[in-house]
């Protein structure tokens, strides 16, 4: 399984377990990623760290001194360990803030 961190700026947008689905864009050198409906994006990646699939479940919401952050897990290969360290690090914040009206 493989751990993906979005940036969220308003907090309440999506809460532990729920099923989200990414779009993908691609500038000249990397892709990023967006949680639909512009809930929360990602940061930049090289071809080779593209996510293959398009859905994930959120596996932690946390919040620290520069925002909101989503992990969420895709069902493909793991990468990068730091994020999963960064995850672990903060206390789930999904069910502090009230959740948003869709």
């Amino acid at each position: 399984m493989r751990i993906v961190k979005f940036k969220m700026e308003r907090p309440g947008q999506v809460k532990t377990g729920d099923q989200v689905e990414i779009s993908e864009k691609k500038t000249a050198l990397n892709y990023s990623y967006i949680i639909e409906p512009a809930v929360a994006m990602s940061g930049c990646y090289k071809v080779s760290g593209r996510i293959k699939n398009r859905q994930g479940t959120v596996k932690k919401v946390i919040h620290n001194s520069r925002g909101y952050y989503v992990f969420v897990e895709f069902d493909e290969e793991e990468t990068d360990s730091q994020v999963y360290e960064e995850m672990n690090a903060g206390e789930d914040v999904s069910d502090s803030v009230p959740a948003r009206n869709v």
